[in-house]
């Protein structure tokens, strides 16, 4: 059962559902069943977070995180995730509540919890950063796709700072992720892409003419975004996913490299949507299985050698692979 304090924190720090909603933020959409079925991302993220954040014992949260339906849970993971970020970081507490989460109930959605770990940071002073990843023994793709919090950070800033960080196109200060700052301002904008699908309401058009408003070096990163929202979240159907496709243009191998890995989370979770299929086949010509082995035969160690991160060498063999065969082009 929570506790009065956990109580008192969860009133304090966790969002009401109507001011992660579309309408709440003030974005430019007309409603509709498939925005309506979207926004209930954001809204599956602060029901695990306020679940996290009352700090009950992991079996308690483990249990109320089941009872989300499959499609959404991996998101309610996000958010339980976010919040044992933030009581590992807070004076006088335990520090091991992230770990024991990912490690155990959270592994599944290990994509998605580092991307929780990104939320936390974006509430989070910089000095703290330094210790909202823990040390994870038996998770596979740690700590490779660590960078998903760093795309988390940019996700929530875009999403609820958007004049700033959308309209303005902010660049914020590069951090040693991973002892690659050099690195930084590309995860985020990966983040920010992912964010235009939600702001944008999957709307095809909107969300190109969004990402084309940014300068030109930015879009690469942010069309992966993108693909990755488009895939993993949903949004629209066939023919929407085609005028994605075309609307991307130069960057589709860009579009289908998020879709990779989108299919990579979706598969690694248990729980695959149909709209994860068809946008597996929409915005990359590859069947779910094929996307699938793409992205695991393209993996790279943790320790590989290069001028960019593991993460970075990885998503670049992904894109050779679209750019070589042009697979990208099939509808």
């Amino acid at each position: 059962m929570p506790t009065l304090l956990g109580g008192l924190r969860r009133r304090l720090l966790a969002p009401s559902l109507t001011s992660v909603s579309f309408a709440g933020r003030g974005f430019p959409i007309t409603p509709s069943a498939a925005t309506s079925r979207l926004e209930t991302v954001p809204q599956a993220v602060v029901c695990g977070f306020e679940w996290g954040i009352e700090a009950p014992a992991l079996w308690e949260i483990e249990r109320r995180l089941d009872m989300i339906e499959p499609e959404q849970r991996g998101f309610a993971y996000e958010g339980a995730t976010m919040a044992a970020t933030i009581l590992d970081v807070m004076p006088g507490r335990r520090r091991d509540r992230t770990r024991e989460l990912l490690e155990g109930p959270g592994k599944p959605h290990i994509f998605l919890a580092y991307i929780g770990i990104g939320f936390a940071m974006a509430r989070l002073p910089r000095p703290l950063w330094k210790k909202v990843l823990p040390e994870l023994t038996g998770v596979p793709y740690h700590p490779v796709m660590s960078w998903l919090a760093v795309d988390g950070y940019g996700f929530d800033r875009a999403y609820f700072d958007t004049r700033r960080w959308v309209d303005e196109q902010y660049v914020p200060k590069p951090y040693p992720w991973e002892d690659r700052p050099d690195y930084f301002l590309r995860a985020v904008d990966q983040g920010v892409g992912r964010a235009l699908w939600f702001i944008h309401g999957a709307n095809p058009g909107d969300v190109a003419d969004a990402v084309n408003r940014f300068a030109g070096h930015r879009r690469a990163d942010l069309w992966s975004g993108v693909g990755l929202a488009s895939t993993f979240a949903g949004g629209c159907g066939r023919q929407g996913l085609a005028l994605l496709r075309d609307a991307a243009g130069e960057h589709q191998d860009e579009l289908a490299l998020g879709m990779v890995f989108a299919v990579k989370a979706r598969t690694y979770s248990g729980f695959v949507p149909p709209h994860t299929r068809l946008a597996a086949t929409t915005l990359g010509g590859l069947t779910l299985d094929a996307a699938h082995e793409l992205g695991d035969r393209t993996e790279v160690a943790a320790d590989a050698p290069g001028p960019e991160p593991a993460y970075e060498q990885w998503r670049q063999r992904i894109r050779d692979h679209f750019a070589v065969s042009g697979q990208r082009l099939a509808s």
